[in-house]
């Protein structure tokens, strides 16, 4: 342990540096956030979408910026690890008064590991563990909102307060009318208040910052009643008449656990104490960790920074080990698991069978992609980590044989530290929510018997998802290549979702075609493609073979989705998109909108 002492004026100023950057990198991440309800009001679709895509790549810029300052101006990677641990002291001294200190620590733990060797990554050099608390920040500044606005109705005052509400986020864009659309709320919300008593601190509360994200804007809030909480949110939409309408209301945890969901785009809020909203959005969704919350906030290195740190404490409270994870194996990622734990992780291997014509480089990039791109509900999220290290004495052998088999370039096993341990070290890996495959979930039922109902049932639903999936995709300009149903999985919500990448293209991008007619009997009677197919060609009547060999999935498939065989659906979303067209997709049903259910009965 280095002594505690702070007399080295190039730490300090290594550590302001390091402050400076990522000072500047809040300021344009919450610049960006807040123009986004700017964006809403004038209907942007577009330009939300470039700025969800390009906010994702501010962190990096910011962190390569400090770093090459710092070699710049302080030959930061040749100071001595005397002057680096001082550093650290310094910069937890800037953050005593700081609104974002857990952000400003990840930022230092990146900065710091771009310049220091992987063997000083401890908490003398680094934030392993936070060293400021978060709670009960407070931004004392004149102008500044407070994280939450409580308002204090009685039952017969819920409508005018619910008005009030509304108005007071001040947008600059005229409701179709606001009363009705309060009036649907209350009725919503009463029918689950029911008559229970209204208790002396009967209140809304509701989170000061708009929640936007593709077309929507949220208002997030909790109504309060005694030593009961009821979760909420307002999704607000441009209506046909081109002015703001309360599109539905979500109540209730796993209501919001779909709103917030790892297989959604980033949310863009603004936010001057971020801890702050975390904490209140954790007491509406307890089940969700930190990690995913930040995330779902865009502050998705936060999040993984509370991931590894819980993935280090669930390693120190388990025994079980790691191992290849069940499902049919990928041709082109390595998947193992922690049975105890519900990820999984994901290494591109080295070598590819002939018809992958892909690269390492290539693979990242539809990782990337999907990353930056509107996940509408259907494609998991997930985290890239580099340099990740395990316990040896937790990977099975079996592992460690496919690892080296398949992906030696990014596998090192260390040599015994000073205590006796082994360290297995994976290069490259991607880290996402562990799913049921679709394809398991499915011959469960077939197990069981097509001619049960529960399992009938289970095929029905699991099939229209697949096809709801898949069509939540093209809307959003996502071909997702390979379609087997062993590329999706079922959450916990019962949603499918994708989570293979490496065939992903953008539709605006493939060719769909029909199969031409055959010219004569020996064409027709070809074992072999006897017409022309170019590099994005995509034939859809083609995927009925591979997809619906089984008579109890084809017999739904053809009922509910049959059109995802005809070249001409995919042809016409591809028009519609490459028109400008932006698709609502909705992360709720959409018998639950409004204007479904108070839509005026036909005579």
């Amino acid at each position: 342990m280095f002594p505690q002492r702070l007399d080295s004026p190039l730490a300090y100023d290594i550590a302001k540096a390091m402050m400076d950057g990522f000072n500047r990198h809040y300021q344009l991440f919450r610049t960006e956030s807040a123009r986004a309800k700017h964006r809403f009001e004038t209907a942007d679709w577009h330009g939300q979408q470039r700025a969800q895509r390009e906010r994702i790549e501010f962190y990096d810029l910011r962190v390569r910026e400090a770093s090459t300052r710092l070699e710049r101006e302080f030959k930061a990677g040749e100071q001595s690890m005397d002057v680096w641990h001082q550093v650290k002291l310094h910069y937890i001294g800037l953050l005593v008064d700081h609104h974002q200190p857990e952000l400003a620590e990840t930022f230092f733990n990146s900065v710091t590991t771009k310049i220091l060797h992987r063997s000083y990554f401890q908490n003398d050099f680094i934030f392993v563990r936070p060293a400021i608390s978060t709670e009960y920040i407070e931004n004392d500044e004149p102008a500044a909102r407070p994280t939450y606005r409580a308002y204090y109705p009685q039952r017969d005052t819920l409508h005018s307060h619910l008005v009030r509400l509304v108005n007071d986020f001040e947008l600059h864009i005229e409701f179709e009318d606001l009363a009705r659309d309060a009036g649907y709320v209350v009725e919503e919300l009463g029918g689950r208040l029911g008559d229970v008593k209204l208790r002396a601190n009967f209140q809304i509360q509701v989170l000061s910052g708009l929640f936007f994200r593709n077309k929507g804007a949220y208002i997030v809030g909790k109504l309060i009643n005694g030593f009961n909480e009821l979760p909420f949110a307002l999704p607000l939409l441009h209506a046909k008449s081109g002015k703001l309408a309360i599109d539905a209301v979500l109540i209730g945890e796993d209501d919001l656990l779909i709103l917030f969901s790892f297989a959604r785009a980033y949310f863009m809020v603004d936010m001057g104490i971020p801890s702050a909203y975390v904490q209140f959005l954790r007491s509406m969704m307890p089940r969700m960790p930190r990690a995913e919350i930040y995330n779902a906030l865009g502050l998705a290195k936060q999040g993984k920074t509370l991931f590894y740190r819980d993935f280090l404490y669930h390693l120190r409270h388990s025994t079980d080990s790691f191992r290849i994870a069940p499902g049919i194996k990928g041709m082109v990622m390595l998947v193992f698991d922690l049975p105890s734990f519900p990820y999984v992780f994901k290494v591109i291997k080295d070598y590819y069978p002939p018809q992958k014509e892909t690269t390492r480089e290539q693979i990242k990039a539809k990782y990337l992609l999907v990353k930056q791109h509107d996940r509408v509900g259907r494609m998991a999220d997930t985290q890239e980590y580099s340099e990740v290290a395990f316990p040896r004495e937790r990977f099975d052998d079996a592992l460690i044989a496919e690892i080296e088999k398949f992906a030696p370039s990014q596998l090192e096993i260390s040599d015994r530290d000073s205590d006796g341990n082994i360290e297995v070290i994976i290069k490259h890996v991607y880290i996402e929510r562990r799913m049921i495959p679709l394809n398991i979930y499915l011959q469960e039922a077939f197990d069981t018997g097509v001619d049960e109902p529960a399992a009938k049932a289970q095929i029905e639903r699991a099939v229209v998802e697949y096809g709801n999936a898949i069509k939540d995709m093209v809307a959003a300009n996502i071909f997702p290549g390979d379609m087997l149903f062993k590329n999706f999985g079922i959450t916990r919500h019962g949603k499918v979702v994708f989570y293979d990448y490496d065939e992903i293209e953008y539709l605006t991008d493939c060719n769909f075609r029909k199969v031409p007619t055959p010219r004569n009997e020996e064409e027709e009677m070809s074992g072999e493609v006897w017409y022309s197919v170019g590099p994005r060609d995509v034939f859809p009547e083609t995927f009925e073979p591979f997809l619906l060999g089984n008579p109890a999935v084809r017999e739904v498939f053809m009922k509910h989705h049959a059109d995802l065989l005809d070249a001409a659906f995919w042809q016409g979303h591809k028009e519609r998109i490459a028109a400008g067209h932006v698709h609502d997709v909705f992360p709720y049903e959409r018998e639950r909108r409004f204007v479904h259910r108070h839509a005026p009965q036909k005579a």
